[in-house]
């Protein structure tokens, strides 16, 4: 496995802007440090990390969040989408 982005978790980071749309997009509280719970969430053992193009992916329990692979800049996280089985 390509361990690229563990290999540099001292390097991730956001803007003001990507904390908020962050804290937003997943719920969370204004308390929580935003960065150091996208740091936690790449480190669990469950994350399936992939990199396509520019970015890494982190997929991990019922969250996606995106880091550019160059900056180490977290974009943004989202809650993934549950779709319907189809019948």
């Amino acid at each position: 496995m390509n361990n690229t982005l563990l290999d540099n978790m001292d390097q991730i980071h956001t803007t003001d802007m990507g904390v908020d749309r962050i804290r937003k997009n997943l719920s969370l509280e204004d308390n929580i440090d935003v960065v150091a719970y996208c740091k936690q969430k790449c480190l669990a053992e469950n994350a399936d990390i992939t990199r396509t193009g520019k970015n890494w992916y982190v997929t991990v329990d019922d969250s996606i969040i995106t880091i550019n692979a160059y900056s180490y800049t977290i974009i943004t996280a989202h809650k993934v989408k549950k779709t319907k089985a189809a019948k």
